[in-house]
């Protein structure tokens, strides 16, 4: 497996001075956002596309310092009820697309987007319940007239380009654990994967290495962050996981996000890491900031320390003991 970075967490700085701390950091690669929720403060999408120099500059300063780029990121909602919103992700979604098969980047990260309950709605409507029947009929009609005409056309303009899909399984999107992930995959092909990223699971009570040896049986596991979430045992006792607190009340709220290892430790990112060379996954572990506890730079320092230490090394066997 490779470490990187989603180097979003520093877009007050330079590209380069961004690359040179990967380095240093003794990295892998690097996941770039292309617009939409990361920001696009180390990769101007729509310039890269236009000039063939721009695009040789880029690769050539990630090169140098030994790195690659695993994928770039573009998460926004491209399923959005109001026309702007939808159009304007749309837009940027399709820009990194084609940016990815001109610098041979082999993925795109991205949410899957929510609609609205209906033509008419202004806001997306995210759909947790089967009970009262309103809610099926909207979560039906979601997927038959948005989601799957959607990503069925979207799909296939990434495996044209050769780029594959990561899906953040994001609860607020149509697309929160496997089930809906693999659901999209059935009826949208092969282009659709996850972008494996364990802290929006673990709030959900989903068990992580159960959910990538479903995944990666169904082939679909195209890229993972790594990210932990913390939950408080007093605030969900009280009020449940389903928890709308803003994020920065950190004491009041049942989770937060936390860096790898202070949310869960050091057996648990085994069992993951496990999961994923048993599923066969050897791609990019790009560490993700979201902690409020602690600054970028002591978030990144300890992620990576804690990752390095339990990540294997080395090539898996060709033929396994397990195996016989």
């Amino acid at each position: 497996m490779k470490l990187g970075v989603l180097t979003a967490l520093y877009a007050d700085r330079p590209l380069e001075a961004v690359l040179d701390i990967v380095k240093e950091a003794g990295l892998d690669c690097v996941e770039l956002g292309a617009g939409n929720y990361p920001g696009d403060a180390h990769l101007k999408a729509a310039e890269l596309l236009e000039s063939e120099s721009s695009r040789k500059r880029l690769q050539q300063a990630i090169a140098s310092r030994g790195l690659e780029v695993s994928a770039l990121a573009c998460h926004g909602n491209p399923l959005h009820p109001r026309t702007e919103i939808a159009q304007a992700s749309h837009a940027v979604y399709r820009r990194a697309v084609e940016l990815a098969q001109k610098l041979e980047v082999p993925c795109v990260n991205l949410f899957s987007g929510c609609p609205g309950d209906s033509d008419q709605a202004r806001f997306p409507n995210w759909v947790t319940c089967a009970w009262p029947t309103d809610f099926q009929e909207v979560l039906d009609w979601q997927w038959r007239e948005k989601v799957i005409p959607y990503w069925k056309a979207e799909a296939a303009f990434a495996a044209e380009r050769g780029v594959r899909l990561g899906f953040e399984m994001h609860p607020g999107f149509v697309v929160y654990n496997p089930a809906t992930l693999l659901r999209l995959r059935e009826a949208c092909g092969d282009a659709v994967g996850a972008n494996f990223d364990p802290s929006h699971l673990f709030w959900q009570g989903i068990d992580v290495p159960v959910a990538i040896a479903e995944i990666g049986r169904a082939g679909a596991l195209h890229h993972v962050h790594a990210k932990d979430t913390a939950i408080d045992p007093v605030n969900t006792a009280r009020n449940g996981v389903l928890d709308t607190t803003p994020l920065d009340q950190v004491g009041r709220r049942s989770w937060v996000f936390r860096t790898v290892g202070y949310g869960h430790g050091e057996i648990d990112w085994k069992r993951i890491l496990t999961a994923l060379r048993l599923a066969g996954y050897e791609g990019a572990l790009s560490i993700e900031h979201e902690d409020a506890l602690f600054s970028v730079d002591e978030g990144f320092r300890k992620c990576v320390a804690f990752l390095r230490q339990i990540m294997p090394s080395e090539p898996p066997l060709a033929e396994a003991w397990w195996t016989h």
